[in-house]
């Protein structure tokens, strides 16, 4: 019995979509122009959340490659105020911060120092202008290094200072093209390097919260120690004047010195039992306390950029959101004010239909049908225009793009949920007619 119910159900469910269908064909201009909205406003959609997604994906990534337990400590250029200072210390983090933060501070699981100098890298092959990292072996475990070609040098590399090297991924196509470098020499400044390795590529974006990275694929790593004695700089400080109580330092006299302490960056992991931005702010007043506060060091924590990141992605959503809603208001009036049309010219037709023994519920559904047809076939257009417009946006722009299922899901749902919304009204209209004034009407 139920079977037989179930199958005449359907049977006339698909004699509504099939009248449905042919009553939208019949008008096919009109039905067009109704369905611009809705197309629009799904694209929009897509789009939107595309753009989002990508955005999203983008950052995590970046913030991969940073490290999402670290903390990053850079030097910067201080201000009037702070070079005034100066003549206490030189400005700028050093070995010495980095061994303070290790004896003092319980909560740090690893510290990785590093420095950093870009110059001109040649071989045989080749040159490019490189950034050359002096690190230690645990900054490959810090900021996800790992090899695809041979090996990243070991503690004991570093503590003989050898001349050897690990390639990014773009160095080494720049200097060896696609022949394999490990063994090979590489002449960094005025010494000759082995190559041990060559690190895997990285996705990089050019900025991440307003933060500016460079090309992490075009970095060489050598060993810190190597660094920092083959690789020597020269720092401005206050020259040592004799007088009457012994030396003193002189504001007004400047002299270089060569100084081989002077880093560019202290990577600290944070033990995950321990909140990142409070451990921050302990390392932030330790080394205010050492700089003779000093604002010459930038703290950057990358789980406290995905946050920010996030906040300026809600309120990109919530714009784009409201014009793609915008949009699917528009296409949802659209739809209600041809139904209405509609119902207006079929009047004799519902006249007769209810005279013939449809109920109100058929009418409402036969026209409700209609409304969602429309809507429904607009959701599909816009499925393929939003595509569309992602591949669009990626390719000019510049920005990435992932149109994921759920999108698409939404999409379509809520051009669903649109033609039912705006489709009711006309359909109630239509079913609520006079059977006998229906029949009279004469359009």
């Amino acid at each position: 019995m139920s079977r037989k119910v179930f199958t005449y159900s359907w049977l006339e469910l698909r004699e509504i979509l099939s009248i449905a269908w042919q009553s939208l064909l019949t008008h096919k201009t009109r039905s067009g122009l109704t369905m611009l909205g809705i197309i629009f406003g799904v694209a929009a959609v897509i789009s939107m959340l595309s753009i989002g997604e990508g955005a999203r994906q983008e950052t995590l990534e970046q913030i991969e490659v940073m490290g999402m337990r670290n903390v990053i400590i850079r030097s910067k250029e201080a201000g009037k105020e702070d070079q005034d200072k100066s003549s206490i210390r030189p400005l700028g983090i050093s070995m010495k911060d980095a061994n303070a933060l290790r004896q003092v501070c319980p909560f740090i699981s690893a510290v990785s120092v590093s420095w950093e100098s870009s110059m001109e890298a040649r071989t045989y092959k080749g040159h490019s202008q490189v950034m050359v990292v002096g690190c230690q072996t645990e900054y490959a475990n810090l900021f996800n290094v790992k090899t695809v070609v041979g090996k990243f040098f070991s503690p004991l590399h570093e503590t003989r200072g050898a001349n050897v090297c690990v390639l990014g991924s773009e160095a080494k196509q720049k200097l060896f093209g696609f022949t394999n470098p490990v063994g090979k020499l590489v002449k960094l400044g005025d010494q000759w390097f082995t190559v041990l390795g060559v690190a895997a590529p990285k996705k990089i974006a050019s900025t991440v919260s307003g933060i500016t990275l460079r090309n992490y694929n075009l970095d060489i790593y050598v060993p810190l120690k190597t660094a920092m004695v083959k690789f020597p700089r020269e720092q401005k400080a206050t020259a040592r004047v004799f007088g009457r109580r012994g030396f003193f330092r002189s504001r007004r006299s400047q002299t270089a010195f060569v100084d081989r302490n002077t880093i560019d960056q202290i990577t600290v992991q944070i033990s995950a039992d321990q909140d990142i931005v409070q451990a921050a702010g302990a390392i932030q007043k330790i080394l205010a306390r050492r700089h003779n506060q000093q604002k010459d060091v930038e703290i950057i924590i990358p789980e406290a950029l995905i946050e920010q990141s996030q906040k300026t992605q809600q309120i990109f959503n919530i714009v784009m959101g409201a014009i793609a809603g915008i949009s699917l208001l528009v296409g949802g009036i659209g739809i209600m004010n041809i139904m209405l049309a509609s119902v207006l010219e079929r009047t004799r037709e519902i006249g007769i239909r209810r005279a013939v023994g449809a109920t109100r519920r058929l009418v409402v559904i036969q026209f409700l049908s209609e409304a969602t047809v429309l809507s429904i076939a607009g959701g599909f257009i816009g499925i393929f225009l939003g595509w569309g417009l992602t591949n669009i946006i990626t390719v000019y722009a510049g920005w990435r793009t992932i149109v994921s299922a759920w999108s698409i899901i939404l999409a379509f749902g809520v051009s669903a949920a649109t033609g039912i919304l705006f489709g009711y009204y006309p359909a109630r209209e239509a079913a609520n007619k006079d059977p006998i004034e229906a029949l009279r009407y004469d359009a």
